[in-house]
């Protein structure tokens, strides 16, 4: 697949940065999930198209996700699963960080389509999500009212960090005005929980098969930030979301900043060599 070109004012911009004319913002942690179900013809991931007035990747689709709360460091937070140190080789950070992400995952999952990975105990998971009082739970969260650990507390519950799986890491570019250093996760839809639209971040959501996403994406028809892009195209090659899970087991996370780099007479933004094969065969 041809990568579409910089324009010209972008290419400027990085410019500046690499000269030292201007400097970088500093990048905000953040976690995302790509939250997987199976379709049909393999696995299915949920999309969010954000607002077109937010003030980053707007109008972009994208997976549930945000920045880390810093109540998501605490260590009080009920926890099942790989332990805070496992998490922390496995992310590639300290484990306080680690912590932090992996809450700040289960938190902004619940947040943004009412899926909770968490249960009563190390081996369970909730049902249903759906009731008002969830809801109430749901947005407190949302409006940073109500804190993850209190949440898990008041409900009796533990975060089942098993569900989670870690993906890749992406670092924005050093020429956009907001930066984020974020984690990707994958988790498969639990039990018989469904998703809901409940965002205030977002325009419209869907589930879409991972490949027809890319498809989308390639025609026109939506909008992805590469990281984006380039995980459904991974994901799509793969048989199903348990096969995807899978995958993530025996990855750790190495994080990638894109720079600018010229292609013949162009400019585009580099790739993880991970996916140049991927990209050459669209």
């Amino acid at each position: 697949m041809k990568r579409p070109p910089l324009p010209q004012a972008f290419v400027d911009q990085a410019r500046a940065y690499e000269t030292g004319e201007a400097t970088p913002a500093e990048p905000r942690n953040a976690a995302t999930v790509v939250l997987l179900r199976d379709g049909a013809s393999g696995p299915e991931v949920y999309l969010l198209r954000r607002q077109t007035t937010m003030a980053f990747a707007a109008g972009m689709c994208v997976f549930p996700g945000g920045g880390v709360d810093p109540r998501d460091f605490s260590e009080d937070v009920a926890w099942a699963g790989p332990s805070v140190a496992d998490w922390a080789v496995t992310l590639g950070c300290e484990p306080e960080l680690a912590r932090a992400l992996v809450c700040a995952a289960v938190r902004e999952t619940f947040e943004e389509s009412g899926v909770l990975l968490a249960g009563p105990s190390a081996d369970t998971v909730v049902e249903d999500t759906t009731g008002d009082d969830w809801e109430a739970d749901r947005v407190a969260l949302e409006t940073r009212s109500l804190s993850m650990t209190d949440f898990l507390v008041r409900r009796g519950l533990v975060l089942r960090t098993d569900l989670l799986g870690a993906w890749s890491g992406w670092l924005t570019p050093v020429f956009e005005p907001k930066r984020y250093r974020t984690w990707f996760f994958v988790a498969v839809l639990p039990g018989a929980q469904t998703t809901r639209d409940v965002s205030s971040e977002s325009s419209s959501v869907t589930w879409r098969h991972a490949l027809d996403a890319v498809a989308d994406v390639e025609s026109g028809e939506m909008l992805m930030l590469p990281p984006t892009y380039l995980t459904c195209l991974e994901i799509g090659q793969l048989g199903s979301s348990a096969a995807a899970l899978a995958a993530s087991r025996s990855r750790t996370v190495d994080m990638f900043t894109p720079e600018v780099i010229s292609s013949g007479a162009d400019f585009i933004l580099s790739t993880p060599p991970a996916y140049e094969a991927l990209l050459e065969s669209r």
